[in-house]
């Protein structure tokens, strides 16, 4: 256990990160359990706090006896010069207990600008950064999360990873380690990870062999025994109402970036926007009944104190009960400064009935993500919105009250032209003068904020060569020259972190030397603006022999074998081939959750359906 001295914390930013205790954290004896598991987001204190899915999981683990779990994040650069000056290896928040003496560590891979992160982490927890150097007296590193459907460039450093939900998988893993541990004479590392891979949703990258041809082009992955899958699908839950969830949430000492609670209505999109991963890989959509929900939120708004819920999803407003359960919500704790929120909203599903009752607390301002400036380019995406929508759903907002709206959208999608980026300023422009025309002032303000795009692995756009950096920088400035108003706030992602991001999305597990040259050079932290060099990952590229271009910009072909086919959501490759086709046709698809199924093969893949309550 590590002692942390109080003259170490008065030295750095923020000691609260660092010293938990925090309401509702779970302390158990770790003499007294048969696994020990530290779950992690390689992200600082704020930022991982805030994450859903370890929120989850930290309870559900928790609830064994015989398991104890306990939170880890990344030491902020101050905290970590002290550590590193004083010989503190990286420990848990609940019991200072050094990361090297648990069984497993857990990341959330969330992003993949956050990978220099996690080796840093298992430097200073004096774990080998690769998974061939470690011995079995060594946790087992665990990877989760989105980015799990293409892990190729971060394969050697992990044991093995976790696809798709938690919930249920997270109990497989732990049993068959207890049951191996009591029956085994070695502890061989060797065997157990034989014996996950034979677990549903479970890859082990060390099974599996990476081919390429005489050009050192990526051919294909296969797997080294007869006895594990070709191909890994992700795990899924079937029924969502009947999974447990969180019910006493931890309360931290200090401001979060999402510091409220966190309601989730239903897993799952199918809107089909061919741009989004996450509409793909947490299909299908599953409801929790309003009933269950608002169980929950009681329980955690009494064990709590938080005065704010947010309801999240992918989508909520889509939430098939979502006026009764605010109806009940909002009476059973009216007149206690009890508000609740929706993170985002779809232009055509958008209330202002509801949006009215949630923000009678607190009004807010208002986010719409129209994603594109042309009812054309929004038809190539499928993002299924119009102009009208958007400046229907304002009207209504500017009559009730609101003044500040949020608009999200993307630069550098297929078919793009320099008339799409124009179609941004002009959609904003519209929504200024739509406010003047309203309520004859000018008290508006309108936030555009532009990222850019960058395509991800089992989306239809997954074949689509990115922008480069320079191009993006001309839309930027085409785009910033074109907004004249100022009540329009115009905000733009980094152009350089997004091309990296690219580049890793889609890398295979060469990749692995460069994330491991960029660390060693002192990249940490690469998702924040003002820690991130782009001068250290370009020469990290450059001592590993290792073009970017062929990463982000090339334009893949259809036939050809891509790193990720083996880690899969389990939806079947010809349908996102066919939207890729539609896009380039500006053709429609339609919702299959209210119609038709589209063919995306995911509900009969992994038998799991649709289950949507206000059909029951």
């Amino acid at each position: 256990m590590n002692k942390l001295s109080p003259s170490i914390l008065q030295t750095v930013s923020k000691p609260a990160r660092y010293t938990g205790g925090e309401v509702n954290a779970i302390h158990k004896d770790l003499n007294t359990v048969d696994c020990k598991f530290a779950l992690s987001m390689p992200d600082v204190y704020e930022v991982g706090m805030s994450n859903l899915g370890l929120k989850i999981l930290y309870e559900i683990i928790n609830n064994r006896t015989d398991t104890a779990a306990e939170r880890v994040y990344t030491p902020w650069p101050d905290m970590e010069g002290k550590m590193r000056e004083n010989k503190i290896p990286l420990y848990s928040l609940e019991s200072y207990t050094p990361l090297n003496e648990f069984n497993f560590i857990g990341f959330t891979l969330q992003y993949e600008l956050s990978y220099t992160n996690i080796l840093n982490m298992l430097d200073l927890a004096g774990i080998p950064l690769f998974a061939n150097d470690r011995s079995n007296d060594m946790p087992f590193i665990v990877g989760g999360g989105p980015c799990v459907y293409n892990v190729e460039p971060i394969a050697d450093f992990f044991d093995f990873f976790i696809l798709g939900e938690g919930e249920e998988v997270i109990n497989d893993v732990i049993s068959a380690f207890i049951a191996w541990k009591k029956e085994t004479s070695t502890c061989d590392r060797h065997e157990f990870l034989r014996i996950a891979a034979k677990i549903p949703g479970i890859y082990v990258p060390a099974f599996y062999e990476p081919h390429y041809d005489e050009n050192n082009n990526f051919v294909k992955i296969t797997p080294k025994y007869d006895d594990i899958p070709a191909v890994i699908h992700k795990r899924v839950l079937a029924d969502l109402d009947s999974i447990p969830s969180i019910e006493k949430p931890i309360v931290p000492f200090i401001d979060i970036v999402h510091d409220r609670l966190m309601l989730e209505l239903f897993r799952g999109c199918s809107r089909g926007c061919r741009f989004c991963q996450a509409g793909i890989i947490y299909r299908p959509v599953r409801e929790r009944r309003s009933e269950t929900l608002f169980k929950l939120a009681e329980k955690m708004i009494d064990n709590t104190g938080y005065d704010e819920m947010s309801l999240t999803s992918l989508s909520s407003a889509d939430y098939s009960c979502l006026p009764t359960l605010i109806d009940d919500l909002t009476d059973k704790y009216a007149g206690q400064k009890m508000s609740f929120s929706l993170p985002s909203l779809r232009i055509d599903s958008f209330s202002i009935d509801i949006a009215h009752k949630l923000q009678a607390t607190r009004k807010s301002g208002l986010t719409f993500a129209p994603e594109a400036g042309t009812q054309r380019l929004r038809d190539v995406i499928n993002k299924g919105v119009t102009e009208e929508n958007l400046l229907d759903s304002c009207s209504a907002a500017f009559k009730h009250g609101w003044k500040t709206v949020k608009l999200y959208f993307m630069m550098g999608l297929p078919t793009e032209t320099d008339e799409d980026i124009i179609g941004i300023a002009d959609l904003a422009q519209k929504v200024v003068n739509l406010y003047k025309n309203i309520k004859n002032r000018r008290d508006v303000k309108v936030t555009v904020s532009v990222s850019c795009f960058v395509p991800k692995p089992y989306t239809p756009f997954q074949w689509f060569g990115q922008n480069t950096q320079e191009e993006f920088k001309r839309k930027q400035r085409l785009l910033k020259d074109t907004i004249k108003d100022k009540a329009i706030n115009f905000n733009y992602h980094d152009s350089a972190t997004s091309s990296l991001e690219g580049i890793i999305a889609r890398g295979d597990r060469r990749l692995a030397k460069v994330i491991y040259n960029a660390y060693k050079n002192g990249a940490k932290f690469d998702g924040w603006s003002e820690m991130f060099n782009n001068d250290i990952w370009m020469q990290a590229f450059a001592d590993a022999n290792i073009e970017t271009a062929p990463y982000n910009l090339r334009q893949r072909e259809f036939a050809e074998n891509l790193p990720w086919d083996h880690t899969s959501p389990g939806v079947n490759k010809q349908f996102l081939i066919n939207e890729y086709k539609k896009a380039a046709a500006e053709q429609l698809t339609p919702d299959c959750r209210r119609g038709s199924c589209t063919g995306c093969g995911i509900c009969q893949e992994l038998d799991v359906a649709v289950t949507d309550w206000g059909e029951k």
